[in-house]
């Protein structure tokens, strides 16, 4: 368990996770130190926006529909995503850095220009995103967390879904892909409870991928090993 360091009005989140893996190599450390700055959403840490001021969207992607990916791993969804729509703005959040450094360079190497990046935990992005401004979200192969006891760890839980079905507009689509069934399971609990409809009329939609899905190196992975993807399409209410 690691605690972020908290300006003296945040509130206290725990976060289980990691921040930072196995050592960067110099060309990944450079997109931090060149590129990270000026891909950032705008004051999101408490220490420069201790205030929570929402952030100015329409400033930021020039009045375009804002979807979010919530933690994008090595970020090559998030990337095709942006490539594959230029006329969205796409925000990607993600507090594990080495990912957030794969990211950049998938940027750089597609020249995308619409996305930002969030370095961090999803919640502090909450806190300042506006009410009602998302109009897509991902949640794709997140942290499983398999032992029962660590099940309150996953991201399906109230403290994560509450201020997500806050910002995201009446009617948005939320997609959360998995290959844990005991995940699906709470997320089928859970998602619905937040304010959300389960878009499924048949086995076909939850076993099939979306038309424009990118399968990611951990749903890769997830097949090597014999577990069988799941992708749920969930519809904000309101």
């Amino acid at each position: 368990m690691t605690h972020a360091p908290k300006h003296p009005k945040a509130p206290w989140r725990n976060f289980y996770g990691r921040f930072k893996g196995k050592g960067l190599r110099p060309s990944q450390e450079a997109y931090l130190q060149e590129d990270l700055d000026t891909l950032s959403p705008g004051p999101v840490d408490w220490d420069s926006n201790p205030e929570r001021r929402p952030l100015d969207l329409g400033a930021l992607f020039g009045g375009a529909p804002v979807w979010l990916e919530i933690g994008f791993g090595g970020g090559e969804h998030l990337v095709h995503q942006a490539a594959r729509n230029p006329g969205i703005g796409i925000i990607g959040c993600e507090p594990y850095i080495n990912g957030v450094a794969m990211l950049l360079g998938k940027i750089r190497q597609a020249g995308v220009t619409n996305l930002r990046v969030h370095p961090g935990d999803a919640r502090d992005l909450f806190d300042v995103l506006p009410e009602a401004s998302i109009s897509k979200a991902f949640l794709l192969y997140p942290d499983p967390w398999p032992k029962k006891r660590h099940h309150r760890r996953r991201f399906v839980t109230p403290e994560h879904l509450e201020p997500l079905a806050r910002v995201m507009k009446p009617g948005a689509e939320l997609r959360v892909a998995t290959d844990i069934p005991d995940y699906v399971r709470q997320t089928l609990v859970e998602v619905p409870r937040a304010g959300f409809d389960w878009l499924a009329e048949g086995p076909s939609d939850w076993r099939t991928p979306w038309d424009d899905w990118l399968s990611t190196r951990y749903e890769q992975k997830a097949l090597r090993e014999g577990r069988v993807p799941h992708y749920l399409t969930f519809r904000r209410q309101g």
